[in-house]
């Protein structure tokens, strides 16, 4: 079958293609394959919606501040 499919985000059809070629498979064949591991998986798992509904996750004692640490040495300044 031969379909055309808009709307895929090029960087990662490069990397699949390039994996396919890689495993020596035909990309008709890695596309088959990985349409049918997602349909046994089922729907991917994203959050939908508000930032606000996504789950809080505590990461220990000492993480407090690790965002703020993060924001400072990427886009630069002193840790506090």
């Amino acid at each position: 079958m031969d379909i055309t499919i808009r709307g895929l985000q090029e960087s990662i059809f490069r990397r699949f293609k390039a994996k396919a070629a890689e495993d020596d498979m035909k990309l008709g064949d890695a596309l088959s394959q990985a349409m049918e591991i997602w349909l046994k998986r089922g729907r991917m798992q994203t959050p939908k919606g508000k930032l606000s509904n996504i789950k809080i996750t505590h990461w220990g004692k000492g993480t407090e501040n690790s965002s703020e640490e993060v924001d400072t040495i990427v886009y630069g300044g002193e840790l506090p």
